[in-house]
């Protein structure tokens, strides 16, 4: 028998058990650390991402808190209510008349003359110093009412026969415009088209004022048909 005694064969696959396990467990805590490692990165992520978006929070709600402390409203500011728009009305009659177009141009012509043919039109005054200004004066009893009105009008640039056309500078606001078509030798056809601002007295009845002004125009029409007559008779040629 030798002095070295042979290692017993169960002593020897107990170690090398011993051995497999040892690795086995190195192995089991290599992945559990490399699995530790991938957590705690993966936390990181999240807590940088939640950091990151909360602070872009704070500092897009602090801007908009700093922004809102910049604006300042005056205490002198006061809200005013809008005031109304106010309705204007276009009213247009048109009558063939038994007089030459000249004649009835040089008719309404003669501004100064037209209260003697037209009902609601009281006086008119041209101006001498500037004679393409006038001054005009309504007076009428309708609705219930006595309806007073003044203007100052400007003749525009008239075309001869054709058209005579006029706005107002001050007063009731107001503008029209009187055209002239032949129709014979001894007729014509006279088309006039009166807009105005309904005044605020007359707003009420502001749909019963256009077709009431309508008639007036028409018999103011009709009378300057008999005037022109008698104007063309009177007026030296």
């Amino acid at each position: 028998m030798s002095a070295t005694s042979a290692i017993p064969a169960s002593t020897t696959m107990s170690a090398a058990a011993t051995s497999a396990s040892a690795s086995s467990s190195a192995h089991i805590l290599r992945l559990n650390h490399k699995q530790l490692i991938v957590s705690l990165h993966g936390r990181r992520k999240s807590i940088s991402a939640s950091s990151s978006s909360f602070f872009s929070t704070y500092r897009f709600n602090s801007s908009i808190s700093r922004s809102s402390r910049r604006i300042s409203y005056p205490s002198s500011i006061r809200i005013r209510p809008l005031s109304p728009v106010m309705e204007w009305q276009d009213v247009t009659v048109k009558m063939e008349v038994d007089v030459p177009i000249s004649v009835a141009y040089k008719c309404y012509s003669d501004r100064e003359a037209i209260p003697e043919w037209m009902p609601f039109i009281s006086t008119v005054k041209i101006l001498e110093d500037k004679p393409d200004l006038s001054r005009w004066s309504l007076k009428y009893e309708a609705f219930g009412q006595n309806i007073e009105y003044s203007w100052l009008a400007r003749n525009m640039q008239p075309t001869p026969n054709q058209k005579i056309h006029w706005r107002s500078l001050e007063g009731l606001p107001n503008r029209g415009a009187v055209r002239f078509f032949p129709k014979g030798p001894s007729s014509c056809i006279i088309e006039l088209t009166f807009s105005y601002e309904v005044p605020q007295l007359l707003v009420p009845v502001a749909s019963a004022l256009k077709p009431f002004l309508e008639n007036l125009l028409a018999e103011g029409l009709e009378r300057s048909a008999t005037f022109a007559k008698s104007y063309s008779a009177d007026t030296p040629k």
